[in-house]
């Protein structure tokens, strides 16, 4: 399995790091195993449990993300899990107020700041192979 954050890189950096810490939340609630349990470290500190696996964060363009997220609605995409990020719930100061919102956009009207992906490497790869990584 394979874990890939797609961040639109036109963004300000604060929104990029918001973006991702957001992503990087959702999954961890959403994916089982991904996240280890605790550890210690040689005088007995206990750090909590991070991700397993490496997280690439790729840069592509508004166009590259909503097109990715609107192919992974295909049922070819099933098996891999999806969170994505975008504008309504970037404005949105509550999460009822999201939800609202949400409820009354056009879906086809959402601009993405970013998608994380969870799934089948080479389903992953097939979406994400000509993106580079987000610097």
């Amino acid at each position: 399995m394979k874990v890939v954050m797609i961040i639109d890189k036109e963004l300000p950096v604060g929104l990029i790091a918001n973006t991702a810490a957001v992503l990087g939340a959702s999954l961890g609630k959403m994916a089982d195993g991904l996240i280890g349990g605790d550890l210690c470290d040689a005088d007995g500190n206990v750090h909590p449990g991070i991700t397993t696996r490496n997280i690439p964060v790729l840069g592509a363009t508004k166009e590259q993300l909503k097109a990715i997220r609107v192919r992974l609605y295909d049922e070819e995409f099933d098996a891999v899990a999806t969170v994505d990020f975008n504008n309504i719930a970037q404005r949105s100061l509550d999460y009822g107020d999201y939800g609202k919102a949400l409820a009354n956009a056009d879906g086809g009207a959402l601009a993405y700041l970013g998608v994380c992906l969870y799934g089948p490497q080479k389903k992953v790869n097939s979406l994400t192979g000509n993106i580079g990584l987000l610097r």
